[in-house]
């Protein structure tokens, strides 16, 4: 579990600071009283580093565990903190880029970054009791999956765009943009007709026979025979052989791309059943997805002791400037990951559509005269408040027992 730590560190402990690299991590061993042991060295991120690491603690001089710092430097540190908390349980710190830069800052060398610099800092940093430990491995499976689907959602958004483009230019016109006509989804049975056909035959048009014979799922035969009287007024492109080439190849990367999104909702469904943000999916309009895609980021819940610090670390609370008699506020800090700000407002949208509260909510201010996103961030942060109670309670949601809250005034 994750947690902060405010213990001053004893004199005696041996306190290992390690700045990761891609190839190589940077290490200091020195005491608590900030001495150091020995040089600095860097060793390879391979096992044989772990293991001449370990020989090091041994011939420090200094008895007990370690305590083990280590910057938290995107993924470059989990395979080090992952078999160092085997070797050496509850012994490893995590601390973020911007502490040892804060740190640095403090140490009189913030313009002159350099890995030894950065372990100085560590070392500053957990004599103070500074730090968190890692999290549990389940939840950063669960954070690693979430991660890897938006990074496919965003492939598919750019695959969805150059399909349509190929399609239009070996079908000219075929499609029409939005506002100009019957649109043509890709990803619903009739676009991936159309696309197989246009494949099929370069780009002539095809029968209804041909196209309701391609669809993977349901396509009436009044759809079918729309796209082929719009295909045959189609002109041909000159290159039509090439491009149908191309579009197959592209066809086969959406269909693993597919198959990639299918694979990491199973796993994200059984991952967060695991975790206590299995709850969220007891929210109207919230399923597996949302609520994994909220939980990762916010798990554990014991480092928000209250849900305007949860609120706060999505960005979505607005900025503040406190100075004398002084005392503004501005628009959204947008501080935090834009993950964690995205995954609450997909919860708020999906609760302004399924939950009858939140309608009523959305509706009051909409009365008031707020726009559709100023609406959206003010409905997020009652579904935040919502999200921390339930993964705090770990009971699921009652539409009663919220509107009666809410008459409560809380």
């Amino acid at each position: 579990m994750s947690s902060l730590l405010r213990e001053v560190l004893p004199a005696e402990t041996l306190v290992v600071a390690i700045d990761p690299g891609k190839v190589a991590n940077r290490v200091w061993l020195a005491s608590g009283v900030g001495h150091l042991i020995g040089e600095p060295v860097s060793l390879p991120t391979l096992r044989e580093g772990v293991d001449e690491l370990e020989r090091l603690v041994s011939g420090s001089g200094i008895g007990g565990e370690p305590l083990i710092a280590i910057e938290a430097t995107g993924s470059l540190h989990r395979p080090w903190t992952t078999e160092l908390e085997r070797r050496y349980p509850g012994r490893v710190r995590l601390l973020a880029p911007s502490e040892t830069q804060a740190a640095r800052t403090q140490l009189g060398t913030r313009r002159f970054k350099s890995d030894d610099r950065d372990c100085a800092a560590l070392v500053w940093l957990v004599r103070q009791g500074l730090g968190r430990v890692p999290d549990e491995p389940g939840l950063e499976a669960l954070l690693g999956v979430v991660r890897h689907r938006r990074q496919l959602v965003a492939e598919l958004k750019v695959l969805r765009q150059r399909l349509h483009d190929q399609l239009n230019r070996l079908c000219p016109g075929l499609s029409a943009p939005q506002g100009h006509g019957r649109t043509l989804d890709l990803l619903e049975p009739s676009g991936r007709a159309v696309l197989a056909c246009a494949v099929a035959f370069a780009g002539r048009a095809p029968s209804v026979r041909s196209l309701l014979a391609r669809s993977p799922g349901r396509l009436t035969r009044a759809n079918a025979e729309y796209w082929r009287q719009r295909w045959r007024g189609c002109l041909p492109p000159p290159d039509a052989e090439l491009r149908a080439h191309r579009l197959e190849l592209d066809l086969d990367r959406l269909d693993l791309l597919l198959r990639a999104l299918e694979t990491a909702a199973q796993q994200l469904t059984a991952l967060l059943a695991q975790t206590d943000g299995q709850v969220l999916t007891s929210l109207p309009g919230v399923a597996a997805i949302r609520a994994a895609a909220f939980a990762a980021h916010s798990l554990p819940i014991e480092r928000f002791p209250t849900a305007e610090h949860l609120y706060s670390a999505t960005g979505l609370a607005p900025a503040s400037y406190q100075s004398a008699t002084l005392n503004r506020r501005g628009g959204i800090s947008r501080q935090g990951l834009p993950e964690h700000r995205d995954a609450l407002m997909a919860i708020a949208w999906g609760l302004s559509q399924a939950s009858p509260a939140f309608r009523e909510r959305a509706a009051e201010y909409r009365a008031r005269g707020f726009a559709p996103i100023q609406l959206r961030v003010a409905l997020a942060r009652h579904a935040c408040r919502l999200c921390h109670t339930l993964i705090r309670n770990q009971q699921p949601y009652d539409e009663e027992r919220y509107r009666q809250a809410r008459k409560r005034g809380r």
